[in-house]
């Protein structure tokens, strides 16, 4: 079986009054497990669609796409959330943690989505949360986290399903210099380490160091940027 994420001539389409706009237009794209791919490109370029067209969001208008060698299109609204669940990890903009969920129980909650929690799921939970330094940090609250604790626990939450494929949408938004390198860097460790397939579509290019590969979204159309 293909694992990771494969795109072939996806277009996606939405009307605007009697006409047919293509926010993605043959984006093609591979992306192995362990490979850390970047997105970059201006508003409105389409980056938004993409990733929700990778992440079983939104349907594509043509073309294919896989998800660990399974054809997206073929699939009903219930096994596409299925998908969601257990097959990709999201890191947002801003963190999207539950104001009144502590760090460890935002995991949990994942987890009782799938089921019930069992005590291995929190051992899980906890020793994960250790693993990127929120270890003492289990029964904080978000509103007791700084800005890169907050992304480090959404980091976790996208992680606790062991998915096979990470989508981050602009990660370091909300961050400075500092904390958003250290939350780029703690991504692509992670990515390695676990084998995972990511992508993130990001403004600050100053990230784009930690990236395996960088593509620029233009007008819908997804092209490989040389390195260097």
């Amino acid at each position: 079986m293909t694992t990771g994420l494969h795109m072939s001539n996806v277009t996606k389409y939405y009307a605007e009054g009697s006409n047919r706009i293509a926010a993605l237009d043959q984006v093609s794209i591979t992306v192995s497990p362990g490979e850390f791919v970047a997105v970059v490109g201006p508003s409105g370029s389409g980056k938004s669609t993409f990733l929700s067209v990778a992440g079983a969001l939104l349907k594509a208008s043509e073309g294919e796409v896989k998800l660990s060698g399974q054809e997206l299109s073929r699939l009903s609204d219930r096994e596409l959330s299925t998908i969601r669940l257990n097959e990709i990890g999201f890191i947002m903009q801003s963190s999207n943690l539950v104001p009144y969920l502590n760090v460890l129980d935002q995991l949990l909650v994942v987890k009782r989505m799938s089921g019930r929690v069992k005590a291995a799921d929190k051992e899980a939970a906890k020793k994960l949360l250790e693993e990127l330094g929120l270890g003492g940090k289990l029964k904080s609250f978000p509103e007791a986290l700084s800005g890169g604790e907050k992304q480090r626990t959404a980091i976790a939450r996208a992680l606790i399903n062991d998915p096979n494929v990470i989508l981050a949408d602009e990660p370091t938004a909300s961050l400075d210099t500092k904390r958003a390198h250290e939350v780029v860097s703690l991504i692509a460790q992670e990515v390695k380490s676990r084998k995972k397939a990511a992508i993130m579509v990001t403004h600050d290019e100053r990230m784009l160091e930690y990236c395996d590969k960088v593509y620029r979204m233009e007008d819908g159309k997804l092209t490989a940027v040389s390195p260097g």
